[in-house]
Formats: C-alpha cells, structure tokens, sequence
C-alpha cells in the first residue's frame, strides 16, 4: 500500500499547526513545540526549515530566553488563522470597509474591501455563511476614525444581533453601573464610536448604548421575536446628534445636502436632502445659541424651523453682528 500521500499530508498539517503556535505567541522553546505537536527536536528543527523555505522568517535563539520565534520578513507570506480569528478577521474588515473613508487611513475603505473579497474567496463555506449573517448585523454612518472597542464584545453582539437572543450586560447610568436586558437589533458604527441599537426590555423602548461603555456583555438562552423596528444608522446618529441633548433644533439651509455633509460630522448633525439646493438640518446641544451659531458658520443662507423662539434668538444676533460691523467700520473711518 502506498502511504506516501498520507504521510505528506500529515507533514504538511503538521507544519501549520507548527505556524499557527509560532504565531500565537512570540518565543517557543524547541522542546514545548515538540510537545505540543508529538514529535522530538529533530522533526521540529525539520519543520522549521520548511517554514523558511516558504518564505516564513522563523528566527532561533539561544540561551535562557530563547527559542523559535516568527519574526517579520521581507515579503509578506500567507497567514494562518482559526476559525474564530478569520470570522473576526472578515467583519472587522467589512467595519473598515463600510465607514467610507476608511476611517483614519487613507484609502483604506478599498484596500479593506479587496481584502475582504480574497479571504472571502479562501473561506470554507461553514465561515463563509457565518461572516455573511453576522455582516447583515452591522450599519453605518459618517466616516472617520473609530475608538477602539473590545473585539471580542463586538462578535458576541454580532451573533446575538443574528440569534434574536436576549442580552445581558452592564451599562452606567449616571453615577452607577446597572444590570440592563435587551432585545438587540444592529450594531451600528459611526465616525466615531460603535453602538449597540436594542429594544430595551427594562424601560420598554428601543435604545441606543454605546459598545465601548458595555461591560460583562453575556447572551441569553432566551429567543426572541423581532419587534418592528426603527432604521438603525438613522436611529443612532439621531440619537448622538440630537436626542441625547436637553435641546433641539431644525434649520432649513440653502445648499445641497452633499455640500453641507462635508462641513457637519454625521455625530454632530443629521443632515435630510430637501431639493437639489436645499437641505434640513437636525442637531441639538446644551445651548440652542451654540447651535444657532455653529449654523450660522457653515456660510450658507438658511431658515429655522424648530423651535420658534430660536427664530427670535436669530434676529437678536443678526443685529449684534449688524452694530459690531458698524462700530469696526465707524473705527476705520475715524482713523482709529
């Protein structure tokens, strides 16, 4: 019988196992590599040569400290991932991918996507359905660089998103930290920050928190069936932009949409097409005259809508604009 097949099989699976430890961890001693893989010395210093031959810079040291270590190259050589890196691997890339401009990197929304379409194609099928459920669990809005959150939080509410599985978690509420139970919906990335948009089974209402203030996230055995839900990115920007300040207002601005998108961070403001040459203009603050002001920089001409008394409050600046204007321009002809 000619085993010569199945013994190469079993170097070949032998020296991946042997790469993914090397790349798990930064030293390995000779011995605990021949431990984990069932061999001795011998066959690991082998295998290690056949790492190096295929482009993999596996570096040896001596003494106490040393052993094998994967070290950086000059080409980049293929990497070996698990299930669990690859599925993290893929929806962090299609996070990257979908914030537009690819958060702080330039380009990097394209180079995330030509990324994501090769490992899509490598993917075994199982993972591939996988990444494909948990992608239809994440929206977005605005562009920008994002602050880090735990990954691994990320992927539980990915997966509780796609279950319909009630969660657990710990969220502060005020001065304190409270136990809180929600039904989640989508994960939703802004410019800034990750959000979790969930029916909140304690206030009885849909809510949106914050991924990154989410402490001891744990899914529950408990399905549930989904309620008739809001839009997730629109519910969440205007939620950061509007709701979650003690005022609100509406502008009605003199410029297209596209135009005024660029000048407003989407966490600042929701900004709803009104015509090719016009669009309104939601935000909120601690003090509607902040607001009134920040509108008033963009440059463009513009109307408030909401509420009426900030109409008042704009024409009681147009005038102290109108007087400081007058006393520079009687300075100047006075010669002072």
């Amino acid at each position: 019988m000619d085993t010569t097949g199945g013994a190469e099989r079993g170097t070949t699976e032998r020296v991946l196992t042997l790469l993914g430890l090397l790349q798990r961890r930064r030293v390995r001693t000779g011995p605990e590599l021949a431990e984990r893989l069932g061999v001795t010395p011998r066959t690991v210093r082998r295998d290690v040569e056949r790492l190096r031959a295929l482009g993999y810079p596996v570096h040896a040291g001596q003494g106490v400290g040393g052993g094998y270590r994967l070290g950086p190259g000059q080409e980049l050589p293929p990497l070996l991932l698990d299930d669990e890196e690859a599925i993290a691997t893929a929806v962090s890339l299609l996070a990257n991918a979908g914030g537009g401009a690819g958060g702080a990197v330039a380009g990097g929304g394209d180079a995330a996507l030509r990324a994501l379409s090769k490992l899509d194609q490598v993917l075994p099928n199982r993972l591939r359905h996988e990444v494909r459920a948990l992608s239809g669990s994440v929206e977005f809005f605005g562009q920008g660089g994002r602050s880090p959150v735990d990954p691994e939080t990320l992927m539980t509410l990915a997966r509780a998103c796609r279950d319909e599985v009630e969660t657990g978690f710990d969220y502060p509420s005020g001065s304190e930290v409270r136990p809180r139970r929600a039904e989640p919906y989508r994960l939703v990335a802004s410019d800034r920050r990750w959000y979790l948009l969930a029916y909140d089974l304690d206030r009885d209402g849909w809510r949106s928190f914050r991924v990154d203030r989410m402490t001891g996230v744990s899914p529950r055995t408990w399905r549930f069936r989904p309620r008739a839900a809001p839009d997730a990115a629109a519910y969440v920007q205007e939620g950061v932009a509007s709701r979650v300040y003690p005022h609100q207002a509406r502008f009605l601005v003199h410029a297209s949409a596209d135009a005024v998108r660029v000048q407003i961070s989407a966490s600042a403001a929701v900004v709803r097409p009104r015509g090719d040459d016009s669009c309104e203009v939601l935000s909120g603050g601690a003090d509607l005259d902040f607001v009134l002001t920040h509108v008033l920089l963009l440059g463009h001409e513009f109307e408030v809508l909401d509420p009426p008394e900030l109409a008042g409050r704009a024409r009681a600046l147009a005038r102290r604009l109108r007087s400081a204007g007058t006393t520079t321009a009687a300075a100047v002809a006075d010669g002072t």
